[in-house]
């Protein structure tokens, strides 16, 4: 008999299709006007999925998505997977080259794309032999390229046809499921999943003391018990922390509200959430956390529904956490650590213990998963209470690689001595006597200043905690003694004005004087990319200007 694998059972689609099962009337989704129930979503993308094979997408090709968050979006995703087929999320932030780059990379053979996006993806249309399928979603925009239009390709798939209906391939959970992360340098890379070890390492959800699924029906009964929990999701679908939390959701039969606008506005974000009665809200680090917290603060009564809020991305500092435990004391603020290439490790739930290691009230230690290590050089997993600083990494069920790149894959999943492999996740943390984690920063942007290294988000979690800084990134800046010089891009609080001297002061008696930004420049606004992150190219190509104003850039 031909082996049969273990995981198997757990695609994502057999997985929806047994909570589907479940909780058929239960509602999804909801995004702008549409709500969809577990029922409406499951028989739209299958719709979808019918219209793909009919087009001559073959199990294993990849689909693309380009579109800002919308009910599309979710359909879209869960009908590809039915297909047999694979999700390739495209940012709708890229320009033509970097279109280029992604549906070339990924050898996309079909794509679904928003009108005014879909626009660009035209000039370099000639670009893409392998694009051999358009769908487009109405957006209000004058319609540009050529493709089939998603309604009418779903309405044919509906109702009484004079053929059968299309026969759907099975699926497994030994299926790929494709994440492309832009990082900080460099095109983006597609980080490739086996659908099983994306769904154990990222989105299955399990109340503490619960054994993990070992069955689809497992799944399908746990979200017959659930609570119909309400998260809005405010990341972005096309990067990890919006999908995989609406996926989550999804599997556990609970309901995810999507705001469809296409800027942050916070008295919208919030209008929405008191409007849908959210319980959870997911965002992503100070940058959409303050401003809420802020509007809460002059409405008061807004959401009495809404107990948690959890950040993802980057951690919210002490005096975001502040501003939300003003509003409500029981809010529960929680901070989640994961990556692409590495699925969701671990959380933070309480304000850091070990804040000794950076002397500062918002360094974050987080507990984490037995998969879990901090590594030396040589791959060796440190020991806790070490003070080392190395690599967090995830062993286990991580990702086959990158997509079409080979060298990329041998550096960032290596096997250790061993055997064993690992997925470095990028960040550097020191193992503390607990076991949990303490998070330095990113090694790809870290500061060589004079030999010593420097984290910038140690530096800006500093820097958050003075009460005139808004928001900040710090960067190298060119140095001809030093190598790199530590610069600082500061955004002020509204109505204050502060100086390079205080700030400095500031950091001085928190951190070892390499630390301290040398430079502070003020600007505007502190750019962040789609997902909330800091935009560390904006800031290194200001910072390298080595231009001095007092002014607002």
């Amino acid at each position: 008999m031909p082996h049969v694998s273990p995981d198997a059972p757990f695609s994502l689609t057999d997985l929806m299709a047994a909570v589907t099962e479940a909780v058929p009337e239960r509602i999804a989704l909801v995004a702008g006007p549409r709500r969809l129930t577990f029922r409406a979503l499951h028989a739209r993308s299958t719709r979808l999925a019918r219209h793909l094979v009919e087009a001559g997408v073959r199990p294993g090709e990849n689909v693309a998505i380009l579109s800002f968050n919308r009910a599309e979006w979710v359909e879209s995703f869960l009908g590809v997977l039915r297909a047999g087929a694979v999700a390739v999320n495209v940012n709708y932030r890229y320009v033509a080259g970097e279109l280029r780059h992604v549906l070339s990379d990924s050898h996309a053979v079909a794509l679904i794309a928003e009108d005014s996006l879909a626009a660009t993806v035209t000039a370099v249309r000639p670009d893409l032999p392998r694009l051999r399928h358009v769908l487009l979603l109405k957006d209000g925009s004058e319609r540009e390229a050529a493709g089939v239009d998603y309604e009418t390709a779903l309405a044919a798939q509906s109702g009484v046809r004079e053929i059968p209906p299309v026969e759907l391939p099975p699926t497994s959970g030994d299926d790929h499921y494709l994440l492309y992360t832009g990082g900080t340098t460099g095109y983006p890379k597609g980080v490739l999943w086996r659908q099983a070890d994306v769904f154990r390492a990222a989105v299955e959800r399990r109340a503490p003391g619960l054994p993990r699924a070992r069955t689809p029906q497992d799944v399908a009964e746990r979200a017959t018990r659930s609570f119909p929990e309400r998260m809005l999701v405010l990341g972005p679908l096309m990067h990890a922390a919006g999908q995989w939390n609406a996926l989550s959701m999804l599997l556990c039969g609970k309901s995810v509200v999507l705001s469809t606008d296409r800027s942050f506005r916070p008295d919208r974000v919030l209008e929405l959430a008191h409007r849908e009665g959210v319980h959870t809200l997911q965002l992503v680090g100070d940058a959409m956390a303050r401003p809420l917290a802020r509007h809460l603060l002059t409405e008061p009564g807004l959401c009495p529904e809404l107990t948690s809020v959890r950040s993802g991305g980057t951690p919210l500092t002490s005096s975001v956490r502040a501003l939300w435990l003003a509003w409500r004391q029981d809010v529960a603020l929680a901070d989640s650590y994961g990556g692409s290439e590495t699925g969701v490790c671990g959380s933070a739930t309480t304000p850091d213990e070990v804040a000794t290691v950076a002397d500062s009230p918002d360094r974050r230690s987080f507990t984490m998963g037995g998969s879990i290590s901090v590594l030396d050089d040589a791959l060796r997993p440190l020991a806790p209470g070490s003070s080392q600083v190395g690599r967090i990494a995830r062993t286990g069920r991580i990702p086959l690689g990158y997509y079409n790149d080979s060298l990329a894959t041998a550096r960032t999943f290596p096997t250790d001595a061993q055997g064993r492999r690992w997925a470095l996740s990028g960040d550097y943390g020191i193992r503390a006597a607990d076991g949990s984690i303490v998070l330095l920063g990113r090694g790809s942007v870290v500061i060589n200043t004079a030999g010593e290294k420097v984290y910038p988000e140690e530096v800006e979690a500093v820097l958050k905690a003075h009460p005139s800084v808004e928001d900040v990134i710090v960067v190298p800046a060119p140095d001809e003694t030093l190598g790199q010089r530590v610069t600082a891009l500061v955004s002020p609080t509204p109505g204050s004005d502060p100086n390079e001297r205080a700030l400095q002061a500031h950091c001085r008696v928190r951190l070892a004087g390499f630390k301290v930004p040398r430079t502070v420049y003020f600007v505007d606004r502190v750019r962040r990319t789609a997902a909330g992150k800091q935009d560390y190219r904006w800031a290194a190509s200001v910072a390298a200007e080595d231009t001095r104003s007092p002014q607002l850039r």
